[in-house]
């Protein structure tokens, strides 16, 4: 993960159950608990102004933050879940997983395409196609990438990009055992039309 570990401020939630989530979004806030790293769950609660902020910015399930909450050690943690209400799509609960920097975690790490335009086949009219935006890897919790890279300059159209074909940074692993697709670039629909009569016309010729 490039630069510093963000923050992330919450307070201690008194009590917990449906009666006092429910207090907590009347004050503006977001109820939710840190579980795991061989301490006790922490009810807490996070203003609903900066959560809504830092989940629009993107990438929220895979960012690990520096948690801090008054009366308790900063704690590193990774957020495990958000419920959001099923009619407004806004966060209603968030659970976060504390770690440490040496903790491997599977994460979905977004995919950044480089050099389309200089790829042949997407010179040529062809269509990058992707099958995965993201792919789920095993990263170490301190050093999580923005992204993983997949560079086309050298694309043609009918080539297959798959996992194994990605350079990964080290220490950073596909959660699946077999070398899955991740894009391909496929002919344009006018492109394919003619090269089948070229190929049925050479089939022809062939038979006469």
């Amino acid at each position: 993960m490039a630069g510093e570990i963000p923050d992330l401020v919450a307070q201690e939630r008194a009590g917990t159950g449906k009666g006092a989530a429910r207090a907590a979004r009347r004050a503006g806030m977001v109820p939710g608990v840190v579980y795991g790293g061989d301490a006790e769950p922490l009810a807490i609660q996070i203003p609903f102004n900066a959560l809504l902020k830092k989940l629009k910015a993107g990438r929220f399930l895979a960012t690990l933050f520096n948690l801090k909450v008054e009366g308790q050690e900063d704690v590193r943690v990774i957020c495990r879940g958000v419920q959001r209400d099923v009619v407004k799509d806004l966060p209603t609960h968030v659970d976060f997983m504390r770690l440490r920097r040496t903790t491997r975690v599977n994460l979905h790490i977004p995919v950044e395409f480089q050099n389309a335009d200089t790829a042949p086949g997407i010179k040529r009219g062809g269509v990058l196609t992707v099958v995965r935006a993201d792919v789920e890897l095993s990263v170490i919790a301190g050093d999580i990438p923005e992204h993983i890279y997949v560079d086309l300059a050298d694309k043609q159209i009918g080539d297959t990009i798959t996992i194994s074909q990605v350079d990964l940074p080290e220490g950073v692993k596909p959660t699946i055992d077999r070398d899955f697709v991740i894009a391909n670039i496929t002919a344009p629909s006018g492109l394919a039309a003619q090269e089948a009569e070229d190929a049925a016309a050479d089939e022809e010729e062939a038979e006469a």
